[in-house]
Parts: structure tokens; sequence; C-alpha cells
């Protein structure tokens, strides 16, 4: 009888004992995810705080090579509207537009000046290519989407071998005077620019059927609907990069190495064995030429090409 009240309490103790512990590691684990939450709250609060998507605030008075956007009208703010957002937003993309401009625009904003055509058609080559050599699905080419008939037409040599739809220099100037050649016709650079992306014809059809003059008062399709707010918003978001959220150092920009030029009058059997003459690899000759399309030139008819070499230190050098 002794032995089972001694049994009896000292399960008494345990239970209480336990009870006990229970009671403090409850407390403790509910402690525990108070202070969670209230953690993951500031982190969230913090963020909020720090990255905020809001609107953007549009200038009021945005132009296209001077000729004012009619921003009284709601229909052409939302458009407005839409591409400021879009190209705020991707920020990547817009990043890379603004490393690669100061790169390349030196380059084009001279033929631009040289041959009268406003500045602001620098943005529409960003527009077309992303200045970049890409190729679009209707065969369109290089930083400017000329077509191969287009580039014949104005001098362009453009063959399996050689295509100068991918040299920087020529086809911006053959850019100009296509712009040239259309401001002379509409009167308008908006137009013009419109024409330069849905060409001339789809312009003249859609101007005669709707019954209007200019480029804001014209129902387009999605592309070329588009395509001149854009490139307002391309300007504005390049022109003034820290207004729209983007901070690069000098550093960040690509830069253009410089080159010396090498003219040929013949053909070269091998650009891998051209290029290590200067010390360099087939890869960078291409990358400073690439309108160049084969791994050798024909040229039977013995016609001038210059070829753009890096001056040495800038690559790894080539034994």
């Amino acid at each position: 009888m002794k032995l089972l009240k001694n049994i009896l309490m000292f399960c008494g103790v345990l239970f209480i004992v336990g009870t006990l512990i229970f009671a403090t590691t409850s407390t403790e684990l509910v402690g525990t995810d108070n202070k969670t939450t209230i953690a993951n709250d500031t982190i969230e609060k913090n963020v909020a705080a720090e990255y905020r998507i809001s609107s953007i605030d549009i200038p009021s008075d945005l132009n296209f090579a001077g000729e004012l956007v009619p921003q009284e009208d709601p229909e052409i703010m939302e458009r407005v509207d839409r591409e400021f957002l879009v190209n705020t937003y991707w920020q990547s993309n817009a990043l890379l537009l603004m490393k690669r401009a100061h790169k390349y625009f030196p380059v084009i904003e001279p033929i631009l000046a040289k041959n009268g055509i406003p500045d602001d058609f620098k943005y529409l080559a960003v527009a077309e290519s992303g200045l970049t050599n890409v190729v679009s699905p209707a065969g369109a080419t290089g930083f400017w989407q000329i077509m191969r008939e287009t580039g014949r037409e104005y001098g362009l040599e453009v063959n399996s071998n050689v295509d100068e739809r991918y040299h920087l220099e020529k086809s911006t100037e053959v850019a100009c005077r296509y712009l040239n050649r259309w401001k002379e016709k509409y009167g308008s650079w908006s137009l013009t620019a419109a024409a330069y992306n849905a060409g001339p014809g789809s312009i003249n059809k859609f101007m005669g059927i709707q019954q209007v003059d200019n480029y804001w008062d014209l129902l387009l399709g999605d592309e070329t609907g588009r395509y001149v707010f854009r490139i307002l918003a391309i300007k504005e978001i390049l022109s003034n990069p820290e207004k729209y959220g983007f901070h690069l150092d000098e550093e960040d920009y690509y830069t253009a190495v410089p080159t010396f030029t090498v003219e040929i009058n013949e053909p070269v059997a091998s650009f891998a064995d051209f290029a290590q003459q200067y010390e360099i690899n087939y890869k960078i000759l291409k990358r400073h030429n690439p309108w160049l399309r084969e791994p050798h030139l024909n040229n039977s008819s013995g016609k001038k090409y210059a070829i753009e070499i890096p001056n040495k230190g800038y690559y790894k050098e080539t034994k």
C-alpha cells in the first residue's frame, strides 16, 4: 500500500513538472512566432518604402524633332503614358539602351547633322533595333532596319559576301537620304518617321482613307501607331536617366575601341589569316566589320574596301 502511494505521488510530480515545461515552451514558441511576424512586417515596410512603383510624371512640352505633341488630347496622352510606363519599368532594357547609346551615338549624330536630319532621329534607330545588328522576320537588317531592295536602291552592296546594311556609317547615310526624301513629300517629321517604319505606301493609303494629314490623327496598326510615342519616351528617358530612376557611373557605359583603317582591293582567302596579321582573331575582326558576311572576300571586281582594325592593347593578342 505504501509502495502504491509513493508511485502515485511520483506520477503527480511528473505531471506537474511536465505541465510547467509545456507551458513555458508554448510561451516561448508564441513569442518566437510574434517576433517572426514583426520582423517580416518590418521587412515588407522597408521594401515598400525603398521601392515604389508609381505613375510617371510626363513633361508637358514633349516634341518630336521640334513638332509639338498635342498633349491636350486625352487619347494622345494615354498613348504617351503607355510608352513612358513600358520603357521606364523595363529597366534592364533601358539600361542596355543607355550603355549602347553612349557607344554609338557619337557615330550617328554627326552623320544626321551633316544631312540636315534632326538629332531626335538617333532615337528612331534605338526604337528600330535597340542599336544592335538584328534582322527582322521581314528581312529588315542592321541598326536602321533597311530592307534588301531599299539598301540596293540607295547604293549599298547587299549580297551573301558583303552586306553594307550592317555598316553603321554607310547605313546611317542611307537612312538620312531616305528620311529627307519622305520629309520633302510629307512636310512633317512625325509622318516621315511613320513612313520609315510602315512604308510610305501604307501611310499614303491610311491618310487617303481617313482623310487626315498628320500622324497624331491617323489610326494605324499597333506597331506604327505606337512608333513615334515610343521614340518620344526613349528620347526623354535616355536624355534624363536619373529623373526616371536610372543611375550609371561613367565606367558603366560601353565605349568604342579606337581603330585604324586598312584598305584592300583584292580577294581575301581567309579572314582568320588576315586577322592574325594584326594580332587579333577572326571574332574581333568581325565585331568591328559586321558587314563582312563570310570568312572570305570574293572581290573579283577589285573594289576598294576599308577594314577597321582595333588599336593594339584593347584585346588579348593572338600569337
